[in-house]
Protein backbone atom coordinates (compact mmCIF):
# COMPACT_ATOMS: atom_id res chain seq x y z
CA UNK A 1 0.00 0.00 0.00
CA UNK A 2 1.30 3.58 -0.78
CA UNK A 3 0.03 6.96 0.76
CA UNK A 4 -2.15 8.48 -1.14
CA UNK A 5 -0.87 11.83 -0.75
CA UNK A 6 3.28 11.39 -1.86
CA UNK A 7 3.20 7.39 -2.97
CA UNK A 8 5.31 6.52 -0.45
CA UNK A 9 5.17 2.95 0.56
CA UNK A 10 3.35 2.06 3.67
CA UNK A 11 3.08 -0.40 6.26
CA UNK A 12 -0.14 -2.02 7.29
CA UNK A 13 1.41 -0.69 10.89
CA UNK A 14 1.26 2.44 9.98
CA UNK A 15 -1.46 5.51 10.96
CA UNK A 16 1.02 8.30 9.26
CA UNK A 17 3.22 8.55 6.38
CA UNK A 18 6.75 8.22 7.40
CA UNK A 19 7.44 10.77 4.32
CA UNK A 20 4.79 13.71 4.09
CA UNK A 21 3.02 13.20 7.66
CA UNK A 22 -0.27 12.70 6.01
CA UNK A 23 -2.76 10.43 7.83
CA UNK A 24 -3.70 7.13 6.60
CA UNK A 25 -7.00 6.69 5.93
CA UNK A 26 -8.47 3.38 5.26
CA UNK A 27 -12.29 3.62 5.52
CA UNK A 28 -14.01 4.87 2.87
CA UNK A 29 -15.39 8.47 3.14
CA UNK A 30 -19.32 8.72 5.03
CA UNK A 31 -20.80 11.46 7.45
CA UNK A 32 -19.46 10.30 9.74
CA UNK A 33 -15.51 11.22 9.13
CA UNK A 34 -16.98 14.64 7.95
CA UNK A 35 -18.46 15.54 11.24
CA UNK A 36 -15.09 14.61 12.99
CA UNK A 37 -12.67 16.11 10.47
CA UNK A 38 -15.21 19.59 10.85
CA UNK A 39 -14.86 18.89 15.04
CA UNK A 40 -11.11 18.36 14.49
CA UNK A 41 -10.34 20.92 12.34
CA UNK A 42 -12.24 24.04 13.74
CA UNK A 43 -14.16 22.75 17.23
CA UNK A 44 -11.42 21.31 19.42
CA UNK A 45 -8.97 23.42 21.40
CA UNK A 46 -5.91 22.62 20.24
CA UNK A 47 -6.94 23.45 16.87
CA UNK A 48 -4.49 25.53 14.55
CA UNK A 49 -7.26 28.35 13.83
CA UNK A 50 -8.85 29.05 17.27
CA UNK A 51 -5.26 28.98 18.68
CA UNK A 52 -4.18 31.15 15.95
CA UNK A 53 -7.16 33.26 17.12
CA UNK A 54 -6.35 33.51 20.73
CA UNK A 55 -2.75 34.22 20.23
CA UNK A 56 -3.21 36.98 18.43
CA UNK A 57 -4.73 38.77 21.01
CA UNK A 58 -2.82 37.33 23.84
CA UNK A 59 0.35 37.59 22.49
CA UNK A 60 0.80 38.45 18.70
CA UNK A 61 4.65 38.65 18.32
CA UNK A 62 4.59 34.53 19.12
CA UNK A 63 2.25 34.23 16.38
CA UNK A 64 3.67 37.01 13.79
CA UNK A 65 7.16 36.69 15.05
CA UNK A 66 7.21 33.11 14.61
CA UNK A 67 5.88 33.32 11.08
CA UNK A 68 8.67 36.40 9.86
CA UNK A 69 11.31 34.06 11.81
CA UNK A 70 10.35 30.89 9.32
CA UNK A 71 7.82 28.62 11.80
CA UNK A 72 4.92 27.83 9.39
CA UNK A 73 3.48 24.86 10.99
CA UNK A 74 2.65 26.27 15.02
CA UNK A 75 -0.36 28.58 13.90
CA UNK A 76 -2.33 29.11 10.20
CA UNK A 77 -0.28 30.70 7.76
CA UNK A 78 -0.80 34.58 7.30
CA UNK A 79 -2.56 33.97 4.04
CA UNK A 80 -4.65 31.61 4.84
CA UNK A 81 -5.61 33.63 7.66
CA UNK A 82 -6.45 36.28 5.78
CA UNK A 83 -8.33 34.68 2.86
CA UNK A 84 -10.59 33.14 6.06
CA UNK A 85 -10.68 36.76 7.06
CA UNK A 86 -12.09 37.63 3.76
CA UNK A 87 -14.92 34.79 3.30
CA UNK A 88 -15.95 35.52 6.82
CA UNK A 89 -17.00 38.83 5.93
CA UNK A 90 -18.03 37.98 2.52
CA UNK A 91 -20.60 35.59 3.42
CA UNK A 92 -21.90 38.23 5.93
CA UNK A 93 -22.12 40.99 3.41
CA UNK A 94 -24.13 38.29 1.23
CA UNK A 95 -26.58 37.23 4.23
CA UNK A 96 -27.11 40.48 4.52
CA UNK A 97 -28.24 41.79 0.86
CA UNK A 98 -30.30 38.22 0.56
CA UNK A 99 -31.69 38.12 3.77
CA UNK A 100 -31.96 41.58 5.92
CA UNK A 101 -32.47 44.32 2.33
CA UNK A 102 -32.57 47.48 4.06
CA UNK A 103 -31.81 46.62 7.58
CA UNK A 104 -29.05 49.42 7.48
CA UNK A 105 -31.49 52.42 6.24
CA UNK A 106 -33.80 51.53 8.70
CA UNK A 107 -30.77 51.49 11.40
CA UNK A 108 -29.31 54.63 9.78
CA UNK A 109 -32.37 56.64 10.06
CA UNK A 110 -32.96 55.51 13.50
CA UNK A 111 -29.99 57.71 14.75
CA UNK A 112 -31.49 61.02 13.50
CA UNK A 113 -29.92 61.02 9.99
CA UNK A 114 -32.48 62.96 7.17
CA UNK A 115 -33.45 60.97 4.30
CA UNK A 116 -30.18 62.18 2.23
CA UNK A 117 -27.80 61.45 5.23
CA UNK A 118 -29.69 57.87 5.22
CA UNK A 119 -29.08 57.48 1.26
CA UNK A 120 -25.74 58.63 1.44
CA UNK A 121 -24.68 56.78 4.48
CA UNK A 122 -26.56 53.81 3.26
CA UNK A 123 -25.16 53.76 -0.41
CA UNK A 124 -21.63 54.04 1.12
CA UNK A 125 -21.84 50.57 3.07
CA UNK A 126 -23.19 48.47 0.34
CA UNK A 127 -20.60 50.00 -2.07
CA UNK A 128 -17.89 48.70 0.63
CA UNK A 129 -19.87 45.70 1.13
CA UNK A 130 -19.93 44.99 -2.54
CA UNK A 131 -15.88 45.54 -3.50
CA UNK A 132 -14.90 44.40 0.40
CA UNK A 133 -12.32 41.96 -1.13
CA UNK A 134 -10.68 44.39 -3.56
CA UNK A 135 -10.47 46.95 -0.59
CA UNK A 136 -9.33 44.33 1.83
CA UNK A 137 -6.05 43.71 -0.55
CA UNK A 138 -6.03 47.24 -1.53
CA UNK A 139 -5.82 48.07 2.51
CA UNK A 140 -2.93 45.65 3.20
CA UNK A 141 -0.06 47.46 1.12
CA UNK A 142 -1.68 51.07 2.20
CA UNK A 143 -1.46 50.28 6.14
CA UNK A 144 1.90 48.51 5.68
CA UNK A 145 3.51 51.29 4.49
CA UNK A 146 2.03 53.68 6.44
CA UNK A 147 3.27 51.17 9.84
CA UNK A 148 6.93 51.09 7.87
CA UNK A 149 6.61 55.08 7.77
CA UNK A 150 5.90 55.17 11.37
CA UNK A 151 8.99 52.85 12.14
CA UNK A 152 11.10 54.47 9.00
CA UNK A 153 14.19 54.83 11.85
CA UNK A 154 13.73 51.50 13.17
CA UNK A 155 15.25 48.66 10.96
CA UNK A 156 13.91 45.57 12.91
CA UNK A 157 11.01 44.95 10.35
CA UNK A 158 11.17 45.60 6.24
CA UNK A 159 8.61 46.66 4.44
CA UNK A 160 7.45 42.68 3.30
CA UNK A 161 7.33 41.85 6.81
CA UNK A 162 5.13 44.86 7.56
CA UNK A 163 2.93 43.24 5.16
CA UNK A 164 2.70 39.85 6.86
CA UNK A 165 1.93 41.84 10.78
CA UNK A 166 -0.57 43.84 8.97
CA UNK A 167 -2.17 40.74 7.12
CA UNK A 168 -2.90 39.32 10.58
CA UNK A 169 -3.79 42.37 12.26
CA UNK A 170 -6.43 42.94 9.83
CA UNK A 171 -7.96 39.61 9.22
CA UNK A 172 -8.47 39.41 13.00
CA UNK A 173 -9.65 43.15 13.26
CA UNK A 174 -12.10 42.06 10.68
CA UNK A 175 -13.10 38.80 12.04
CA UNK A 176 -13.91 40.41 15.63
CA UNK A 177 -16.04 43.38 14.06
CA UNK A 178 -17.66 41.36 11.43
CA UNK A 179 -18.88 39.07 14.06
CA UNK A 180 -19.92 42.31 16.13
CA UNK A 181 -21.41 43.81 13.43
CA UNK A 182 -23.72 41.27 12.43
CA UNK A 183 -25.07 41.09 16.04
CA UNK A 184 -25.46 44.78 16.39
CA UNK A 185 -27.72 44.94 13.23
CA UNK A 186 -30.42 43.39 15.69
CA UNK A 187 -30.08 46.16 18.13
CA UNK A 188 -30.19 50.12 17.51
CA UNK A 189 -28.21 50.76 20.48
CA UNK A 190 -25.31 48.34 20.10
CA UNK A 191 -25.18 49.12 16.28
CA UNK A 192 -24.82 53.22 17.47
CA UNK A 193 -22.32 51.86 19.62
CA UNK A 194 -20.30 49.93 17.40
CA UNK A 195 -20.30 52.25 14.13
CA UNK A 196 -18.72 55.19 16.66
CA UNK A 197 -16.11 52.21 18.27
CA UNK A 198 -15.20 50.10 15.41
CA UNK A 199 -12.56 52.10 13.94
CA UNK A 200 -11.11 53.63 17.30
CA UNK A 201 -11.15 49.78 18.42
CA UNK A 202 -9.51 48.81 15.30
CA UNK A 203 -6.84 51.54 15.38
CA UNK A 204 -5.94 50.63 18.98
CA UNK A 205 -5.53 46.82 18.06
CA UNK A 206 -3.18 47.78 15.76
CA UNK A 207 -1.57 49.78 18.20
CA UNK A 208 -1.38 47.16 20.49
CA UNK A 209 0.06 44.26 17.69
CA UNK A 210 2.60 47.04 17.10
CA UNK A 211 3.71 47.85 20.39
CA UNK A 212 3.95 44.05 21.45
CA UNK A 213 6.29 43.71 18.11
CA UNK A 214 8.53 46.37 18.60
CA UNK A 215 8.62 46.11 22.57
CA UNK A 216 7.55 49.75 22.64
CA UNK A 217 6.32 51.50 26.46
CA UNK A 218 3.29 53.25 26.62
CA UNK A 219 4.66 56.79 25.86
CA UNK A 220 6.76 55.35 22.85
CA UNK A 221 3.36 53.68 21.06
CA UNK A 222 1.05 56.88 22.71
CA UNK A 223 3.26 59.26 20.01
CA UNK A 224 4.10 56.72 17.31
CA UNK A 225 -0.19 56.03 17.15
CA UNK A 226 -0.37 59.86 16.92
CA UNK A 227 2.51 60.00 14.33
CA UNK A 228 0.13 56.67 12.62
CA UNK A 229 -3.53 58.64 12.78
CA UNK A 230 -1.52 61.83 10.84
CA UNK A 231 -0.23 59.56 8.29
CA UNK A 232 -3.80 57.74 8.07
CA UNK A 233 -5.67 61.22 7.91
CA UNK A 234 -3.46 62.08 4.79
CA UNK A 235 -4.14 59.30 2.95
CA UNK A 236 -7.80 59.07 4.26
CA UNK A 237 -7.97 62.53 2.46
CA UNK A 238 -6.84 60.97 -0.38
CA UNK A 239 -8.83 57.80 -0.49
CA UNK A 240 -12.11 59.81 -0.28
CA UNK A 241 -11.41 62.22 -3.05
CA UNK A 242 -10.68 59.73 -5.45
CA UNK A 243 -13.73 57.95 -3.99
CA UNK A 244 -15.89 60.76 -4.36
CA UNK A 245 -14.07 61.49 -8.06
CA UNK A 246 -15.50 57.97 -9.03
CA UNK A 247 -18.98 58.55 -7.85
CA UNK A 248 -19.41 61.85 -9.81
CA UNK A 249 -17.84 60.48 -13.00
CA UNK A 250 -19.13 56.38 -13.07
CA UNK A 251 -22.59 56.37 -10.97
CA UNK A 252 -25.39 58.48 -10.42
CA UNK A 253 -25.10 58.49 -6.93
CA UNK A 254 -25.05 62.61 -6.50
CA UNK A 255 -27.94 62.57 -8.48
CA UNK A 256 -30.10 60.42 -6.44
CA UNK A 257 -28.90 62.40 -3.49
CA UNK A 258 -30.20 65.84 -4.91
CA UNK A 259 -33.47 64.14 -6.09
CA UNK A 260 -33.74 63.23 -2.26
CA UNK A 261 -33.08 66.36 -0.83
CA UNK A 262 -35.50 68.46 -3.32
CA UNK A 263 -38.03 65.47 -2.83
CA UNK A 264 -37.75 66.58 0.68
CA UNK A 265 -37.83 69.96 0.28
CA UNK A 266 -40.89 69.48 -1.41
CA UNK A 267 -42.83 67.53 1.10
CA UNK A 268 -42.11 70.00 3.84
CA UNK A 269 -43.50 72.89 1.69
CA UNK A 270 -46.90 71.17 1.28
CA UNK A 271 -46.71 70.55 4.36
CA UNK A 272 -46.13 73.91 5.60
CA UNK A 273 -48.71 75.50 2.72
CA UNK A 274 -51.13 72.72 4.31
CA UNK A 275 -50.83 74.02 7.93
CA UNK A 276 -50.72 77.70 6.75
CA UNK A 277 -54.05 77.04 5.08
CA UNK A 278 -55.60 75.15 7.66
CA UNK A 279 -54.68 78.23 10.46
Amino acid sequence: MNCKNCDHPLSEMDNFCQSCGAKVIRNRLALRNLIESFSEQFLNYDNKFLQTFIMLFKKPEDVIGTYIDGTRKKYVNVVSYFAIAITYAGLFAFINQKYFPGVYDRLFGAVNQNEAQVQFTSDMLYLIFEYQAFIFFLMVPVLALMSRLVFLKNKKYNYTEHIVITMYAYAQASLFVTTISFIAQFDKQLFFLNSILGLPLQILYFAYILKRMYNLNFVQIFLKTLLFLLILGMFYVLFVIVLLIYLFAFTDFFQQVIEAEKAKKGVSYIISSAINWTS
